[in-house]
């Protein structure tokens, strides 16, 4: 039984972490709100919040097509991702695949990898392709960066269903897809939805990658990069504006973690707790 003292010692802990880590961004978006002597002011409030550093941001940077860029490279990587992964991780955890242990010490090798290591001969890579400065320059890399970690998400969630289930599947005239499809998977849509919201996560912020496969391609770069760039840029100076374009650019990721949070951190639970 948790004492009274202990549970208030619980929520202080809790209080004091939940504002050190909301305190960047307020300070971010009371700057954002700032007015800005060199913005005209006019039909730029809404509800008392000025709100014409957004409009002089989206204007100066052109985030739309950035993005769109964004949204596009990560839903791609994302559904690729799983798909594959899915795939491996059934076949490695629940069926006699040759060289298996290979396969799986090989996935490890890029699990632990550092990327930073590889990214000049992924540069290279892509150069040689011709696809450089390309939407395939940022989705074939981040796909299998990806795969090590979600193959190990899933083959070790498929490790923990019953055998008695598919073996119960089996009897009744299920093949392995029908079980993959029918049995397997609504069975680990947590874990399935947890691990499509770490991808998400992951692939939208991801910028050395933009920074180096797609330079000079601005129709192609994503919002990571086209921020950098932005707040780089000695006409775009007024920090107002630019914690405005942080904003914009943080805003779509925040809301998918709000609406996802209870997904992602009850899939990361259940994968906890599981024997």
């Amino acid at each position: 039984m948790i004492s009274a003292r202990d549970k208030l010692i619980a929520h202080t802990v809790l209080l004091v972490g939940a504002l050190v880590a909301l305190y960047p961004l307020w300070s971010i978006f009371s700057l954002s709100i700032s007015e800005t002597k060199s913005i005209e002011k006019s039909e730029l409030k809404f509800l008392g919040i000025y709100f014409g550093n957004y409009v002089e941001a989206w204007n100066r940077g052109a985030f739309n097509q950035a993005l769109f860029s964004s949204l596009f490279v990560t839903i791609s990587v994302v559904l690729v991702t799983l798909l594959c992964s899915v795939l491996a991780g059934y076949a490695l955890a629940l069926t006699k695949v040759p060289f298996s242990r290979t396969i799986l010490l090989l996935l490890l090798f890029g699990l632990v990898m550092p990327y930073e290591g590889i990214v000049i001969s992924l540069y290279e890579m892509m150069d040689a392709l011709n696809i450089l400065n390309s939407y395939w320059a940022l989705i074939l890399p981040q796909i299998a960066l990806s795969i090590p970690f979600s193959v190990f998400w899933l083959r070790t969630f498929f490790t923990t269903v019953p055998k008695t289930i598919l073996e119960s599947s089996t009897l009744d005239g299920a093949n392995r897809w029908q079980s993959l499809r029918y049995i397997l998977i609504p069975l680990a849509k947590s874990a399935i939805g947890t691990l499509a919201t770490l991808l998400f996560l992951f692939t939208w912020n991801e910028f050395l990658l933009a920074l180096v496969l797609v330079p000079s391609n601005s129709s192609a770069q994503t919002v990571p990069l086209s921020l950098s760039f932005f707040a780089g840029n000695r006409r775009n100076s007024e920090p107002p504006v630019t914690a405005a374009a942080a904003g914009m650019v943080a805003l779509p990721i925040l809301l998918a973690y709000v609406f996802l949070q209870r997904r992602l951190i009850r899939g990361i639970i259940s994968g906890a707790i599981k024997e």
